[in-house]
């Protein structure tokens, strides 16, 4: 309506915690974890293959192409997909976004480990490191950067294709959107973009810090610049 004003504070505090499934806190903590788990998945998965692929030469270009493929669909045809086999579940959107964490992850592992130079390698091997331990003490934290780059990526992308999920039932804050279009009322529209955009720059900023702690070589570098 004409005048029915951008933001209805009154509505956002009684759906706040209504203790309903529509509340806003219940599907900012749904839209949570099916953005999330998926990331977390997907680190657990593309860590070990991303090592096997920059092992293995030959089985990266096999692995990043079928990847490629699945992040080529668009998400609401994966959606679909699984429809018929996890039913109007939560399930629905974290597998295929899984997926799409793991088109992003399984490249920056493997390019992060490519970016190790080679002299910090034969450094390693010179004092003893076997594979395992050169490959947890060296390599890895070497390749922190590239990896958390790829990650910070897969999370933002994960925390706006949720919303897209409100197109089956499980959309987490998406289903605000819904609701909104429906009724012509556009306070819910106001608050899911908001608060989608709010937990996609927090997620980056945490990320950013977690990368700061976990390469203090390079805040040593700075300090002595």
């Amino acid at each position: 309506m004409n005048d029915e004003p951008l933001i209805r504070w009154d509505w956002i505090a009684r759906n706040w915690d209504n203790g309903g499934p529509s509340a806003i806190k219940t599907l900012l903590e749904s839209h949570v974890a099916m953005a999330l788990l998926p990331v977390v998945f997907g680190l657990l998965v593309a860590l070990p293959l991303g090592v096997a692929c920059a092992r293995w030469r030959w089985l990266y270009q096999p692995t990043a192409g079928l990847m490629n493929v699945i992040y080529s669909l668009p998400s609401l045809v994966l959606f679909s997909i699984f429809l018929s086999v996890t039913g109007l579940t939560q399930t629905t959107v974290i597998i295929p976004l899984t997926f799409f964490t793991l088109a992003v992850l399984i490249p920056a592992v493997v390019d992060g480990l490519g970016a190790v130079p080679d002299h910090v390698r034969q450094s390693a091997v010179a004092m003893g490191f076997r594979p395992l331990r050169r490959l947890l003490q060296v390599e890895l934290p070497v390749a922190v950067p590239v990896v958390l780059g790829g990650l910070r990526v897969a999370t933002v992308s994960s925390i706006s294709l949720v919303s897209v999920g409100a197109l089956i039932g499980q959309g987490g804050l998406g289903n605000l959107f819904i609701d909104g279009w429906q009724r012509q009322f556009y306070t819910p529209i106001v608050v899911g973009i908001v608060l989608i955009a709010a937990l996609a720059v927090l997620s980056d900023g945490l990320l950013v810090f977690a990368q700061w702690l976990l390469t203090p070589w390079s805040r040593a570098r700075r300090g002595t610049a």
